[in-house]
């Protein structure tokens, strides 16, 4: 089997040199810790499309562990290392989550920017649902729906952005309860404003 393609070999190297990038997941951030609780003493949560860990920084300090998950190994390779400087536990596992099964559960999952490279969002819900303990929550990010003019270059897209409600009822159809989706930033560029939008959710 061939590997799959590293769409960001190249881009990794300046990734975070982007102020609106930072910006965007820095706001991605605050707005998770603001609608959810973790616990610095037990909480072990997932950041899917973890990238150069830009989302796990902010969310490091207020869990015991993070698991991230990316399939690209130049990406993988910035985020390892921060690794010292997290402050908390750190596990990477570098896989395609979609084809690929776990042996553990958690308790908060969470991902920016990740999930319009997913083919089937609906099957990668059901697995979210499965990985989680029971009270476990899930904050996802991703582009509002655009016209494909966000990313200028081949980047393994499968979807330009979601509509919301349908994004919501995805994870709705998942078993996910008190789910909630809203704009939390705007990815500005050049030739345009993107909305981006956080889903929370619950599994009871």
């Amino acid at each position: 089997m061939q590997p799959k393609k590293d769409y960001f070999h190249e881009k990794s190297k300046q990734y975070e040199n982007e102020a609106a990038r930072t910006n965007n997941v820095k706001n991605i951030g605050e707005a998770i810790l603001e609608r959810l609780a973790y616990d610095k003493t037990t909480t072990h949560v997932m950041d899917f499309g973890s990238g150069t860990g830009l989302l796990t920084e902010q969310i490091a300090p207020f869990v015991r562990k993070m698991t991230t998950i990316d399939i690209s190994p130049s990406m993988n390779e910035a985020l390892r290392a921060k690794k010292e400087q997290l402050g908390c536990e750190l596990n990477m596992l570098e896989l395609d989550l979609v084809s690929s099964e776990l042996d553990e559960n958690f308790d908060g999952i969470i991902s920016s920017m990740t999930i319009h490279h997913v083919e089937d969002v609906q099957a990668l819900f059901h697995k979210f649902y499965r990985l989680l303990n029971s009270g476990g929550t899930i904050a996802l990010a991703d582009l509002d729906k655009e016209d494909g003019t966000f990313h200028t270059e081949d980047m393994g897209v499968f979807h330009f952005g979601f509509e919301q409600k349908e994004f919501a009822t995805l994870a709705q159809k998942a078993g996910f309860k008190d789910v909630a989706i809203e704009i939390v930033s705007v990815a500005k560029k050049p030739y345009g404003d993107y909305p981006i939008f956080l889903l929370t959710g619950h599994k009871r």
